[in-house]
């Protein structure tokens, strides 16, 4: 996990505004009073469902949302995309954590495509959900832990069909070409699931340096996040299935 521990509050210090939307109220009557009883967490409000959890984003402006995936009327993949590329007019862009469980790992790797900050098991222990908020809320993606690194390496695997890829997409490689060695040295580490501290220590680099090269390596491929920069690596044959 990037970031943020599992304990304490936000570095900032700043209260984060979460919205939940999940079919199951226990779920999220359990959900909303673990975070709810954090100082830096602020629950603004539940859903059932991905049709509700939208209207109720455009009026409360959340910083996070916890998304479940399967859900009626509107799954949380379509939620998700919604609100990440909302329609003219519509300017707030919340930040989007995927809750999933293993029978519906197939939908992940598209929601990080579409611009969400990572994604959570549902049953993992109360204190890595109040991490994983607390992580994408300070702008990093939920990818660092080894399952995440294995399921996206296995939907890469899965979208080109015959294994690993050899070569890159033409647009692709044309887009790395704007990187510089040292960027594309550091969107592959970025892409094997390496935080900002781990990539200083691996390239013998002041970690405020690893930043400057994170945030240009955003700008020049038009990626949101670490997320994103994740896929775009798999996508552009950076970085192999697999891989380490």
């Amino acid at each position: 996990m990037n970031g943020i521990g599992t304990s304490g509050v936000s570095p900032t210090g700043r209260v984060t505004r979460l919205v939940i939307v999940d079919d199951q109220a226990m779920v999220r009557a359990g959900f909303a009073a673990l975070l709810a009883a954090q100082s830096d967490i602020d629950v603004v409000g539940e859903a059932p469902d991905g049709a509700a959890g939208v209207e109720l984003c455009r009026r409360a402006h959340p910083d996070v949302v916890l998304m479940d995936v399967r859900m009626p009327r509107l799954n949380g993949l379509e939620a998700a995309e919604q609100l990440l590329d909302p329609p003219p007019g519509v300017t707030h862009r919340p930040k989007v954590l995927m809750l999933t469980t293993f029978d519906v790992d197939d939908y992940v790797y598209e929601a990080l495509r579409l611009g969400a900050s990572g994604f959570l098991l549902k049953d993992a222990p109360p204190a890595d959900l109040i991490a994983a908020v607390r992580v994408v809320a300070e702008g990093e993606a939920l990818l660092a832990p080894s399952v995440t690194r294995r399921l996206i390496a296995e939907f890469a695997r899965q979208r080109s069909g015959n294994g690993p890829r050899r070569g890159r997409a033409p647009a692709s490689e044309l887009r790395l070409k704007a990187l510089t060695e040292r960027e594309t040295e550091v969107l592959e580490l970025v892409a094997r699931g390496r935080s900002n501290t781990e990539i200083a220590e691996f390239l013998v680099l002041a970690e405020q340096t690893v930043k400057t090269h994170v945030s240009r390596v955003f700008a020049k491929l038009g990626l949101r996040d670490r997320a994103q920069a994740v896929v775009f690596a798999y996508e552009a044959g950076l970085v192999a299935p697999g891989d380490q």
